[in-house]
């Protein structure tokens, strides 16, 4: 007997009413649908912009980044002042980091945190003030901390003894002073996957506590170095706020005990706040988790009889994540029928893991719906599959379209403007694609896309150069 193609589907996704609708808090708040029935992002619609730009192709909206940055700034801004100290916000660049968008968040009082010399670059390409950078990293080159110190890198985050010994010799060379802060593992688990998950014992960031403190002890020795806090990152895609509230308590018992021989003016708690991918997703709004997560800390430095130290936080999905939507062309479609008896629709886009990893990283789920139309048939559960010689190159793994779908359609799928770019590669020498930008009816592209030409450049074997003698 078959069995329906319903029974492959999770217990977590429903049959939608209606399988063209825009899933509030998935999409931009700007996401509708025009009188066409496509998918209309900012005022543009998506068949303009796939007919302008091609497709595989990432629209940013820069209202929801902008909007976004805006709300993190003024919500612990505010949870700050009520608890008698203040809070930096900096966006964290490995989400999603290029000129355009390093300025749009430093233009809504963001600071930016980067983690490798090529970020840094970029950062400092974008004109961004190098007081207001944060330089992260498990392993920086003496070349990266160089280059940190010679611009003025607001913050250096510290994560081994190695790196404070090259940091204590570049200064004691160069003259220079140097703000440092300590990265510690809380040994707070974050309900994420695994790989997502930096607070566990057994991984490649921080010092544990024992260690934390002779490291501290060390910075506070070496002239040229200033010893400006605690640092602690507990994953990504977190809901919620007891992971924040736990780790917080954990990293103030270090705090205070510091206090004992010298200021500990910081504490950075990172970031890690989640997002919807799916209408089933209930991410803790902004403002709460603000508030929260400052009284929080607030309240345990009370109980111990010290001041409240100045904030930090690092969100990064949860400014530019919600604010993309990647198109893609549809190819082909396919039934297959599994061992169950079921038939699973299977629909090819034309591009895939090389533009999105996520699901194929962390098995990530997304959404997807028709852009540039309104389906008529009925939802019929569907796996959003790539191009790429891989079968684990998963789009979207389930979800629910309309049944008339066909090649030459376009598909949208939300929430990817976080670890889509910055995770991209040219696998299958297929060329990374374009990001675009959408605000107010228009559209400016803010990272090239590559073209053939670009992907084979890098090729030292073309025209023959490196050719084995006789084959030229």
């Amino acid at each position: 007997m078959l069995l329906p193609a319903d029974s492959l589907a999770p217990e977590w996704l429903a049959v939608p009413e209606d399988a063209n609708d825009l899933a509030d808090g998935v999409w931009p708040a700007s996401a509708t649908r025009d009188a066409d029935g496509a998918i209309d992002i900012a005022g543009v619609s998506a068949t303009v912009l796939a007919r302008t730009y091609g497709t595989p192709l990432l629209v940013l909206d820069e209202d929801e980044v902008r909007g976004r940055a805006r709300r993190f700034r003024l919500a612990f801004d505010q949870a700050a002042a009520e608890n008698g100290t203040t809070a930096q916000v900096y966006y964290a660049g490995k989400a999603f980091l290029c000129t355009t968008v390093a300025r749009w968040v430093v233009d809504e009082g963001l600071r930016v945190d980067v983690c490798t010399g090529g970020e840094l670059a970029v950062a400092l390409a974008a004109g961004v003030a190098p007081a207001f950078l944060g330089f992260h990293g498990n392993n920086k080159s003496v070349a990266e901390l160089e280059r940190a110190v010679e611009v003025g890198v607001g913050t250096i985050i510290v994560d081994s003894a190695i790196e404070i010994e090259r940091l204590a010799a570049i200064v004691a060379r160069t003259g220079a002073t140097q703000r440092v802060l300590v990265r510690v593992i809380s040994g707070v688990h974050a309900e994420t996957h695994d790989f997502l998950a930096t607070a566990h014992e057994d991984q490649k960031f921080g010092f544990p506590f024992p260690d934390a403190e002779r490291a501290v002890a060390r910075i506070r020795e070496i002239p040229g170095l200033v010893f400006a806090g605690l640092h602690c990152h507990i994953g990504s895609q977190i809901f919620g706020v007891a992971g924040f509230r736990e780790s917080a308590s954990r990293v103030l018992d270090l705090h205070a005990s510091l206090l004992a021989d010298g200021p500990v003016p910081q504490l950075n708690l990172g970031g890690g706040f989640g997002i919807a991918y799916t209408r089933v997703d209930d991410p803790t709004p902004i403002e709460g988790l603000a508030a929260a997560i400052v009284t929080a800390v607030a309240e345990d430095c009370a109980a111990r009889g010290i001041p409240v130290p100045a904030l930090s936080f690092e969100p990064g999905r949860a400014i530019v994540g919600t604010a993309g939507v990647t198109i893609y062309e549809v190819g082909t479609t396919k039934d297959v029928t599994i061992e169950s008896g079921a038939v699973r629709r299977y629909i090819s886009v034309d591009g895939g893991m090389s533009d999105n990893a996520r699901p194929a990283l962390y098995g990530a789920q997304y959404s997807a719906r028709l852009a540039s139309r309104v389906g008529e048939g009925e939802p019929r559960l569907s796996r959003v599959v790539g191009k790429h010689c891989e079968s684990g190159d998963i789009v979207v793994d389930h979800e629910y379209l309309p049944e008339d779908l066909v090649p030459g359609d376009l598909l949208a799928v939300p929430a990817t403007g976080a670890y889509c770019v910055s995770l991209a590669s040219n696998y299958n020498h297929v060329p990374r694609p374009p990001v675009v930008a959408v605000r107010g009816g228009r559209s400016t592209v803010i990272v090239r896309g590559e073209t053939i030409d670009d992907v084979l450049a890098r090729d030292a074997g073309i025209d023959g150069a490196n050719a084995p003698e006789g084959d030229q």
